[in-house]
C-alpha cells in the first residue's frame, strides 16, 4: 500500500512538473505575440503626427512626396510599388508555374533532387547581391537595348525583373506543394480513362491544385512588396507617376526604397520621420491582407483533399462561389474565365511589345498576336495530334527548367568570375581606407559574423521551444492559434518594418544607440517566425511510434520530449536554423537603421559599439560610385559565399535527412 502511495505521488510530481514545462514554453511562445504587438504600437504611435498634421485620406491620395517642403503625398509610393509588383509577378509566375509542373509531373527522381535544391539557392542569394549586379548588369543592358525609350536603363521594368527572379523559389516551392498534394488517384483515374500525361496536368492536376498555386502567387506578390535594397538600386527613385502610368521605362520609387533611403537622414520625432513610419504602417496592412488570402487559399487546397473542417472565412468564400456560379450558370463561367485567361495573355503581351513599340501600335500588336495565339493553338492542337502536343509541352517546360538553371547559373558565375581576382590575404585581413573605398574588408566580415552569432544566441533557443510548444504542448485553443497567426504575421512582415522598429524600440526608446547589440536582437526578431515555423515542422515529422515506446517505458512527457523527440528531429531543427540566419546574414535592411556604419578604423571592444557588415558594406560601395571595382565584386562574393555555404550545409543535412527516413 505504502508503495502505491509513492507511485501515486510520483505520477503527481510528473504530471505537475508537465504542466509546468508546457507554461513555461507557453510563455516562450508568447514572445512571438508581443513581438507583433509591440511592433504594432511603435510603428502606429510614430506614425500619429504626421496623421495629425496632414489626414490619414490625404496622406494616402496626395500625389507629391516632398519632405523637404513638408508635402507628404504617398499615391505615388504606392502606385510605384504596385507597378513594380505587377512586373515582378507577371515575369515570374510563367516561370514559376512551368517549373513547378516540370518538377512534380515530369522531372525524374535524380532531376528533381538536382533541381529542387538550386532553385532554392535563388532565395539564398542576399537581396543586396540582386541589387548589385542589377546596378551593374541589368541597368546597362536595359539602356543600351531600348536607347530610345531610356537613357540611364534604371525604370520600373529593371525592378520587376530582379524582383521576378527574387519571388521564383516562393512561386516554384509553393506550386510544386500544391500539385504534389494532389492525391494519386486522380493521377490514375485520368490515365484509365485514356487521357495523355499532359491532358490529365492541364485538365485534372493543375485545376485541382488551383488554389494552392493562386496563393504561390499572391505570396510571390508578397515576396516582391516587400523587398528594399534590390528595388531601390535599380528603380531610378522618383517619387512621381509614371507618364504615361503603363510606361515601363519610367523611374519610380517604392514604399520600401523610401523608407530606406530618407530615414537615415531624417530627425527623430519629426513629421517626416512620422511619415516614414506611416509608410511602414501602410505596407504591413497591404502585407497583411496579401497573407491572409494566401492563408486561407492554401488551407482551401489542404481541405479539399484531407478532409479538414473549415473555417469561417472559408465557408463564406464558398458560400459567396455558390451564389456566384448560380447567377452566371456554369456555361457563363466558364466564358468568363476564357475571357480572364485571354485578358492576362493580352496585358502580358503588351507588355512585351511595348518594350519596341508607342502605346497605341502595342495595343493592336498585342491584340492582334493574342488573337493569333488563340487560333493556332486551337486550331494547331488537333492538327498535331495528342501525343505530339505532350512532347511539345514537356519540351516546353524542360526549357523552362534550363533557363532558370542558366539564369541561376548567371548570376552566381559573374560574382565569382570577377570576384575571386579580388580575393587575398590583405583584402581579407586589412582594415578599409580612402573612406571604405579602398583596402580590405576584414571589419566587415568580422562585424557579419557577429552579427550572426548574436541572432544565433538570442534567436535559436527562443524559437526552437516555442515550435517545441505549437508542436507538442499547443492545441487548437484561442491562445495557441493567437501564437500561431502572431507568428505567420510576423513571418511575412518586411524586413525593413523590423529595422524601424528596431531602430524606435531599440536604438532610440532603450538607448542602445547604433550596436552590435541593437542589431543582433533586430535580426533575431526577423528570423524567429523561420525557426519557429522549422522547428514546428520537424517535431511534427517524428513517428508517433516514438512518443508511444517513451511513454510506455515510464517517461514524462517532458520527458520524451526533450530526450526522444527533439534529438530525432535534431537534423530538421539545425536545417531550419541554418537557413534563417543564412538569411540573417545577408540582410541589409534592418542593420542599416540598428547596427552598421560605413567605415571602422578598428574592431568594438563592447556589444554597445556599432560594427561594419558585409551587406551594408556592399550596398555602400555600389551606391558610392567612386570604390574599385575589383572591391565590389571581392565584397560580393565572400558575403556569398558565407550565405551560400549556410544554405548548402542546410540543403546537405535536409538529404541526408530524407536518405535515413527512406
Amino acid at each position: 500500500m505504502f508503495a502505491t502511495g509513492q507511485q501515486a505521488l510520483g505520477k503527481r510530481r510528473s504530471a505537475d512538473s508537465d504542466r509546468i514545462i508546457g507554461w513555461v514554453l507557453a510563455a516562450v511562445a508568447s514572445l512571438a505575440v508581443l513581438t507583433l504587438v509591440f511592433i504594432i504600437l511603435f510603428i502606429a504611435e510614430n506614425s500619429g503626427k504626421v496623421i495629425g498634421e496632414e489626414g490619414l485620406w490625404s496622406f494616402i491620395t496626395g500625389g507629391i512626396w516632398r519632405p523637404y517642403q513638408s508635402e507628404y503625398g504617398a499615391s505615388s509610393l504606392i502606385t510605384g510599388t504596385l507597378l513594380v509588383t505587377a512586373g515582378a509577378v507577371l515575369f515570374a509566375f510563367p516561370l514559376g508555374l512551368g517549373l513547378a509542373v516540370y518538377l512534380s509531373e515530369m522531372a525524374p527522381v535524380k532531376v528533381r533532387r538536382f533541381l529542387k535544391p538550386a532553385v532554392e539557392l535563388f532565395a539564398g542569394i542576399p537581396s543586396v547581391v540582386y541589387g548589385f549586379l542589377g546596378l551593374i548588369l541589368l541597368v546597362p543592358m536595359l539602356a543600351n537595348l531600348f536607347s530610345g525609350q531610356t537613357t540611364s536603363g534604371f525604370c520600373w521594368l529593371a525592378g520587376s525583373m530582379l524582383l521576378g527572379v527574387m519571388a521564383l523559389p516562393e512561386i516554384v516551392s509553393v506550386s510544386d506543394d500544391a500539385l504534389r498534394s494532389v492525391p494519386n488517384t486522380y493521377r490514375e483515374a485520368s490515365l484509365g480513362l485514356g487521357a495523355t500525361k499532359w491532358e490529365t496536368v492541364k485538365k485534372v492536376i493543375v485545376p485541382a491544385a488551383a488554389p494552392g498555386i493562386a496563393a504561390a502567387a499572391i505570396l510571390g506578390i508578397g515576396r516582391a512588396i516587400g523587398e528594399t535594397m534590390a528595388v531601390m538600386m535599380v528603380t531610378g527613385n522618383t517619387a512621381l507617376l509614371p507618364e504615361p502610368l503603363w510606361n515601363i521605362f519610367a523611374t519610380v520609387r517604392t514604399l520600401t526604397a523610401t523608407i530606406a533611403m530618407e530615414m537615415p537622414e531624417c530627425v527623430v520625432g519629426s513629421t517626416g520621420y512620422s511619415a516614414l513610419f506611416l509608410l511602414a504602417l501602410i505596407l504591413m496592412v497591404i502585407i497583411l491582407f496579401i497573407n491572409l488570402a494566401a492563408r486561407a487559399l492554401v488551407a482551401r487546397s489542404q481541405r479539399r483533399f484531407t478532409g479538414t473542417p473549415a473555417g469561417r472565412f472559408e465557408i463564406w468564400y464558398e458560400k459567396r462561389t455558390a451564389q456566384f456560379m448560380e447567377v452566371c450558370g456554369r456555361h457563363r463561367l466558364q466564358l468568363l474565365r476564357q475571357a480572364l485567361k485571354t485578358a492576362l495573355v493580352f496585358v502580358f503581351l503588351f507588355f512585351i511589345v511595348s518594350l519596341f513599340a508607342p502605346f497605341g501600335e502595342a495595343v493592336v500588336l498585342a491584340a492582334i498576336v493574342t488573337a493569333a495565339l488563340g487560333l493556332l493553338l486551337t486550331d494547331g492542337v488537333r492538327r498535331l495530334g495528342r501525343r505530339r502536343v505532350q512532347t511539345a509541352a514537356h519540351c516546353g517546360m524542360a526549357a523552362i527548367a534550363v533557363f532558370v538553371m542558366l539564369l541561376l547559373a548567371v548570376i552566381i558565375g559573374y560574382v565569382v568570375i570577377n570576384g575571386a581576382p579580388a580575393l587575398s590575404w590583405s583584402f581579407l585581413t586589412e582594415f578599409p581606407r580612402a573612406g571604405g573605398t579602398a583596402g580590405g574588408i576584414y571589419p566587415a566580415i568580422v562585424g557579419t559574423l557577429e552579427l550572426l552569432a548574436g541572432t544565433a544566441l538570442i534567436a535559436l533557443p527562443v524559437g526552437v521551444l516555442a515550435g517545441t510548444y505549437l508542436a507538442e504542448y499547443a492545441g487548437d485553443g484561442k491562445i495557441s492559434r493567437l501564437i500561431r497567426d502572431a507568428v505567420d504575421v510576423l513571418n511575412g512582415t518586411p524586413s525593413v518594418v523590423f529595422g524601424l522598429f528596431g531602430l524606435a524600440a531599440l536604438v532610440t526608446w532603450l538607448g542602445l544607440g547604433i550596436s552590435l547589440l541593437a542589431g543582433c536582437v533586430t535580426l533575431a526578431l526577423m528570423v524567429l517566425p523561420v525557426i519557429i515555423r522549422t522547428t514546428q515542422e520537424a517535431v511534427r515529422q517524428v513517428p508517433p511510434e516514438l512518443r508511444e515506446a517513451s511513454r510506455a517505458l515510464g517517461a514524462t512527457k517532458a520527458q520524451t520530449v526533450f530526450h526522444v523527440v527533439l534529438p530525432a528531429a535534431l537534423s530538421g531543427i539545425v536545417t531550419g536554423a541554418v537557413l534563417s540566419l543564412g538569411r540573417a546574414a545577408g540582410e541589409t535592411a534592418p542593420i542599416m537603421f540598428t547596427a552598421t556604419v560605413v567605415i571602422e578604423s578598428k574592431l568594438g571592444n563592447s556589444i554597445l559599439d556599432p560594427v561594419m557588415a558585409l551587406p551594408y558594406h556592399l550596398y555602400y560601395l555600389a551606391s558610392e560610385g567612386r570604390a574599385d571595382p575589383s572591391m565590389m565584386y571581392g565584397t560580393a562574393l565572400v558575403l556569398l559565399i558565407i550565405v551560400l555555404g549556410m544554405f548548402a550545409v542546410a540543403t546537405a543535412i535536409r538529404i541526408r535527412s530524407e536518405r535515413r527516413s527512406r
